[in-house]
């Protein structure tokens, strides 16, 4: 299963591309199922939601927030990144280049949830800082129950948009709450039964769970939305180039605001990946189940462009470290 894992995740662009080819084949295949079996399909990515979101809740370690007083400017970083400034720039980003109502509340939706679940192997392969991404991650996330309703409100306030505030609540209990009281316990479940190394062997089998079914998730998007999709082809071209245009200016605002703020190479990458990669998983399903299809695009379309961007990032990371002065294994 480990190996299966890691070549998943490391294949993770192609398996999504894939997926979204099999939504469109099986549109051709069945071209009259949607249409009949609306409710069927809902129940069905209900489902592959709950089994994407809670295993990447088991992950989450809650008792190491606790941790956050070691070291608070670095936490305080990531949250001014992930809920000041970056609310800030895609607000700007989608009023210049997307005109869909729809895909524009999907990209606000994606980029209002930090937390990509790749995020810590990012940091691993820049030799970042473990613990810190973990902490940091898990401080960000408890954040978005409270934040991700006001920053919405605020951003399409004066717009034709309707955010359903009481089904989006109702969405976040579901998908985010509910999920992190029921990994938490089935945390503590394992680590009583297997100990912390037997915890470790369930990782790789938790990994791939969340994997696949965020995949049979994009799978059942592209299905119900293909024939809306090829009629508007063009609105892949809007959502690859705003995803460019954030990573281009938050990237680098991120690497040389944290070697202002003297934070330190490891630390750094600890944080720079969870405020620039986003939680698609979990922005795909407070759209299917909080919105619609449409507005659940972006957060499906976009991993495919962010995997390729941060991966870039990560070539340039002998560059960084030499920013940061960084030479031995101290950060």
């Amino acid at each position: 299963m480990e190996r299966i894992a890691k070549h998943v995740k490391t294949n993770l662009i192609w398996y999504s591309l894939l997926a979204i080819g099999l939504g469109f084949g099986l549109h051709f295949i069945f071209p009259g199922f949607v249409s009949k079996n609306k409710v069927l399909l809902k129940n069905i990515t209900t489902v592959f939601v709950f089994l994407m979101i809670y295993p990447m809740m088991i992950n989450l370690n809650l008792g190491k927030v606790v941790e956050i007083v070691k070291e608070p400017k670095v936490i305080l970083a990531s949250i001014v990144y992930n809920f000041i400034i970056t609310p800030l720039v895609s607000f700007v980003i989608a009023k210049l280049l997307l005109h869909n109502a729809d895909l524009t509340l999907g990209f606000w939706l994606v980029m209002l949830i930090p937390g990509s679940s790749m995020s810590i192997g990012y940091t691993g392969l820049a030799d970042g800082d473990i613990e810190t991404a973990s902490i940091a991650m898990g401080v960000n996330f408890l954040l978005i129950p409270l934040m991700l309703p006001l920053l919405l409100h605020f951003a399409t306030k004066g717009s034709d948009v309707q955010i359903p505030i009481r089904t989006l609540l109702l969405t976040i209990l579901l998908v985010l709450i509910i999920p992190m009281i029921l990994g938490y316990a089935t945390r503590r479940f394992l680590m009583r039964k297997e100990g912390e190394q037997g915890f470790k062997k369930f990782k790789h089998h938790i990994s791939f769970i969340t994997m696949i079914s965020m995949l049979f998730v994009v799978v059942n998007i592209f299905f119900m939305k293909a024939a809306l999709l090829i009629s508007h082809w063009q609105i892949l071209i809007p959502l690859a180039g705003v995803t460019l245009l954030y990573l281009v200016i938050m990237l680098p605002l991120i690497t040389w605001s944290n070697k202002l703020l003297n934070i330190g190479y490891k630390r750094h990458m600890g944080i720079v990946f969870l405020s620039t990669g986003k939680n698609n998983g979990t922005a795909i399903a407070i759209a299917m189940l909080g919105f619609n299809a449409m507005v659940a695009i972006p957060a499906a379309v976009l991993p495919i462009f962010q995997i390729i961007f941060l991966v870039l990032y990560l070539q340039v990371v002998p560059f960084v470290k030499k920013i940061y002065g960084y030479q031995s294994k101290a950060a």
